[in-house]
């Protein structure tokens, strides 16, 4: 897991090649539940083979979608480009750029088959859950991130609320922030949610994490405790969902697929976001979060049946991740 880098500032990120990843095609892929029906057709076909829809005219991607020239633009503008020229550009030159990346190696199907072999499954589950850490940090918005950061640094206390696999999400990150001495709380539990949110004022960031954006449970305890005035966050894969009316959105890239391959996929791509706020908030205060994680490691050192003086006689921090999950 991550480590606290050295505070460098943004310089030595900003010398990393940015990764060949179509982010055009997950803006569309995540709004695909927020479209209209006909839009929609015109969405999956983009995403399902987007070189095709590249090299198609406005009128041959109308005809494949059944649909109007009319609706091809109107979609175009849903997704904030202003005609099909302009998309179609876009998609003509992130599939190049996907295509220099691979090497000429063809891109794996994500989706399971009846008569794939368990090697093949093996494969298959492997690169849809790279890919979703990949795609997921190429379409982080940084400057949403830095601002969660920052309102996360200066808060009071921070409470994370997700159901089902998004609870074991918030609990990691509940984890971690106490590792370093913020005081933060993560509630898997309607009722207690609500309870949580009801608690809460401009001094509290409350984090609401769902793949699908749209559980009750999750948007119904967000939405209070921005009614209370804290600073709302979402973690989701859909940002135009119910739980898109959040201060920040915070979007992951995970595909869904036949037999929820798809779930630990999106559990990683969650995670990936989670380990992204939490260094960059440990980094924000350096000192005090190496000071936090050597004490915290120091405290639990006796549980650990393998020595570790090695690392700390080469001044390695102590992992950042968790204390006793080894």
């Amino acid at each position: 897991m991550a480590q606290i880098p050295k505070s460098s500032g943004d310089q030595a990120a900003g010398n990393a090649p940015a990764p060949a990843v179509p982010t055009t095609v997950l803006r569309i892929r995540s709004l695909i539940p927020s479209l209209a029906p006909a839009e929609r057709r015109v969405a999956q076909r983009i995403v399902d083979d987007p070189e095709r829809a590249a090299a198609s005219s406005i009128t041959q991607l109308a005809k494949d979608c059944a649909t109007s020239e009319a609706t091809v633009i109107r979609f175009c503008r849903t997704i904030d480009f202003s005609g099909y020229r302009e998309l179609r550009l876009a998609l003509a030159t992130e599939a190049g750029q996907a295509r220099g990346a691979r090497s000429g190696a063809p891109e794996m199907a994500s989706d399971i088959d009846p008569d794939d072999t368990l090697v093949t499954v093996v494969q298959k589950i492997a690169y849809t859950d790279a890919r979703a850490v990949e795609e997921t940090g190429a379409a982080l918005d940084v400057d949403v991130l830095r601002s969660v950061i920052d309102g996360m640094a200066a808060a009071r206390r921070i409470d994370v609320y997700g159901v089902g696999a998004s609870a074991f999400v918030g609990a990691d990150l509940q984890q971690k922030l106490h590792r370093i001495g913020m005081t933060s709380f993560a509630w898997a539990d309607a009722h207690v949610m609500l309870t949580s949110a009801a608690l809460l004022d401009e001094r509290d960031v409350a984090i609401g994490i769902s793949h699908s954006g749209t559980t009750i449970d999750t948007v119904q305890a967000l939405t209070e405790a921005g009614r209370r005035g804290a600073r709302t966050v979402a973690i989701t894969n859909f940002p135009r969902s119910p739980i898109g009316f959040a201060d920040h959105v915070l979007t992951t890239a995970a595909r869904e697929t036949t037999f929820r391959s798809g779930a630990t996929a999106s559990r990683l791509a969650q995670l990936t976001v989670v380990d992204c706020l939490f260094v960059g908030l440990a980094q924000s205060r350096y000192t005090e979060s190496r000071t936090a994680l050597e004490t915290t490691y120091e405290a639990v050192r006796g549980l650990r049946i393998h020595d570790d003086r090695r690392r700390r006689r080469n001044g390695e921090v102590p992992d950042a991740a968790g204390a006793g999950d080894e």
